[in-house]
């Protein structure tokens, strides 16, 4: 494996909704939800993506596997351009890029037994006979630590965290080469949630996976991501290695999100950083320049004017803030 090679990249990537209103459905605005983005995914790393509720986060894994079509922008995969793919090309495409959902219980249909639901995508491709993929299926309920058994049962006889190992079977079915995982674990007791992302882990040493991880919680993914990224409104404000930004955060919503965060650890000394002020301005009216200036505690004049650009400031270690000198 290629240490540094890009399996996934986005350049400029803009996903905006018109919002309308009245009767005749006039556009009274345009929904910012993904502004602008640059990101690379590295073969076999497990990326971390970060940020508050209604930041784009699902948008932007929505919009890198085509199930949303992006507004600018382009999506390279194995360095082809899939940014206009449609018909069997796109189908193609997904056997090798496939979701892990954030609600077990919604994305399991409930009148398919278990075996089905991990079968559908092997019968959409036409992979292999009835027998072989009978066979498949068991071999995937037993790498996800279910009883082959659990093939003719519903979705209603097992719990969350069961359900959720399921919906990873049904990922794996295809053996894709990237997994974008929609807050895989935040609809599970606090007790299964550790469980089901050492699977996670697991399963990308066995079958060489490569991680999309999508979370409002920066402890779910300190200890699984090899780098993380932090979303603001529709962009990307900091990219780092994971030791990097949990030591060393360049960026104040960085900065404040890990203040934020609790520490469980009475021995670990909280990070440093004030509390985020205010709520997340509309998408749809985003303030001028930096996009975070309303709720920072250090912003400048230069903030309100100008929307700072994603600079690397030590190797690997990116931010989108004026007041992060090239030193730091």
């Amino acid at each position: 494996m290629h240490e540094h090679e890009t399996l996934l990249e986005a350049r400029g990537l803009k996903k905006h909704f018109p919002v309308r209103s009245g009767s005749f459905g006039r556009t009274k605005g345009i929904l910012r939800a993904v502004d602008g983005i640059d990101l690379a995914i590295r073969r076999g790393e497990t990326l971390g993506l970060v940020g508050e509720s209604g930041c784009g986060k699902t948008t932007l894994g929505r919009t890198l596997l085509r199930l949303v079509e992006p507004s600018a922008g382009s999506i390279h995969f194995q360095g082809r351009d899939i940014t206009h793919l449609a018909g069997d090309a796109l189908r193609r495409l997904r056997r090798q890029m496939q979701m892990i959902f954030q609600d077990p219980y919604s994305s399991l249909n409930p009148r398919m037994k278990i075996g089905p639901i991990i079968e559908e995508g092997m019968l959409v491709h036409s992979l292999g006979g009835r027998r072989e993929r009978k066979q498949r299926v068991a071999e995937l309920l037993e790498v996800v630590g279910l009883r082959p058994d659990a093939a003719g049962k519903y979705p209603h006889q097992f719990s969350g965290g069961q359900r959720q190992r399921v919906g990873i079977a049904r990922a794996l079915a295809l053996l894709p080469k990237l997994i974008i995982a929609d807050e895989p674990v935040s609809a599970l007791d606090v007790s299964i949630q550790a469980q089901i992302l050492n699977l996670m882990m697991e399963l990308q040493a066995s079958f060489g996976l490569t991680y999309l991880l999508i979370s409002h919680d920066l402890l779910v993914v300190e200890h699984v991501s090899d780098r993380v990224c932090v979303m603001y409104l529709g962009k990307i404000v900091e990219i780092a290695p994971s030791a990097s930004l949990y030591t060393s955060p360049l960026h104040p919503y960085t900065q404040a999100l890990l203040a934020a965060a609790p520490v469980a650890d009475p021995r670990r000394k909280a990070p440093s950083g004030s509390s985020v002020r205010g709520d997340v301005p509309s998408p749809i009216a985003p303030p001028p320049g930096c996009s975070f200036f309303p709720r920072c505690p250090h912003r400048t004049e230069e903030c309100t004017r100008m929307a700072p650009s994603l600079r690397e400031l030590s190797p690997g270690h990116l931010a989108a803030c004026h007041l992060c000198g090239e030193s730091s």
